[in-house]
């Protein structure tokens, strides 16, 4: 009896649960900010912990004890409830990807299109969290944020339903189980795919080139530029969160998901492959200049959603897969 529910708990709370993905939140920061500052010969993190790889959390403490202030005219309740939103809603999809074995903490039937619906719900939230404030900068970046999910929310669609239509399934760890007993990755049947999804999701977090709604040098801070202390904190460990959630799902669709090799614990060849996620995110980032929104939402309509249509009809067709 007992089992039954400190097992549960210990799940929820440490591994793979809570503990681990803020954790891990905090490790794919610093090997981003690593990887870039690495490519543009700078040292990136370099003080706090070993090679600076507390310095993320660091700055996430150092945010919670900075004054936290309500500007004036804003809509406090959105203001006060949108930074703990964009925090809570990538926390809870990543709950529904298999880290540790072939199922997920929380798994269904469907749950693929309840990832697709959080992803959105977070760029509705962060148009919100800019709109309330009615600070010109903000304004703009929230609408920008709006725009720009026009332009990569159908072919980043199309790009997820591949892997499931190809495995017969529409739950993350349905088709993580198809690709381990088929022993192939999704990537080398629908590489085309795989490029559209990493693509739309180096839009869905606002990474170079399509860092359009923050902007620095444009907005100020773009649709965050009024929030500040523990706000502020929530919305960095959001985006950190949705750089986990980016990463192990583009990990459980295309490359194989949580399979064992050799003797090699199945959670450790996860995390590898989320790794090398996050250093191709990094890699592009890094290497590219920040797009307009028209030529990001030309771009998307007149090329990303055509390809992700066409990667659509080949499997139907039976070619690549």
């Amino acid at each position: 009896m007992l089992d039954t529910v400190v097992i549960p708990l210990v799940m929820f709370l440490i591994f793979p649960g809570v503990a681990f993905l803020l954790a891990m939140a905090f490790f794919l920061e610093w090997i981003d900010r690593k990887t870039v500052a690495r490519i543009q010969r700078r040292y990136g993190p370099l003080h706090t912990g070993p090679s600076g790889i507390l310095q993320p959390f660091a700055d996430f403490l150092k945010l919670l004890q900075k004054e936290d202030i309500i500007p004036t005219g804003v809509d406090k309740k959105v203001f006060i409830l949108a930074p703990i939103l964009i925090s809570a809603l990538p926390l809870t999809a990543l709950f529904l990807i298999p880290f540790a074995g072939p199922s997920a903490l929380v798994w269904f039937e469907g749950d693929l299109f309840l990832i697709m619906f959080i992803f959105t719900l977070i760029v509705l939230v962060v148009f919100l969290a800019g709109y309330c404030t009615t600070s010109r900068f903000s304004v703009i970046g929230s609408s920008r944020a709006a725009l720009q999910m026009l332009g990569y929310e159908i072919p980043m669609g199309l790009a997820m339903i591949g892997p499931a239509l190809l495995a017969g399934s529409l739950s993350i760890s349905g088709i993580g189980q198809w690709q381990m007993d088929n022993g192939i990755w999704t990537v080398l049947l629908q590489p085309l795919g795989f490029a559209i999804l990493v693509t739309c999701m180096l839009a869905e977090l606002e990474f170079v080139p399509f860092d359009i709604p923050e902007a620095e040098t444009e907005i100020v801070g773009g649709w965050r530029t009024e929030y500040g202390g523990r706000k502020l904190a929530l919305l960095k460990l959001g985006h950190d969160l949705e750089l986990v959630l980016a990463s192990a799902l583009i990990t459980a669709l295309y490359l194989g998901g949580a399979q064992q090799i050799w003797i090699i614990p199945s959670i450790f060849v996860f995390l590898a492959k989320m790794l090398l996620v996050t250093l191709l995110f990094s890699l592009l980032r890094a290497v590219f200049a920040r797009m307009s929104i028209a030529q990001m939402l030309s771009g998307m309509w007149k090329y990303m959603v055509p390809l992700a249509i066409i990667q659509i009809l080949l499997i139907q067709l039976g070619i690549g897969g």
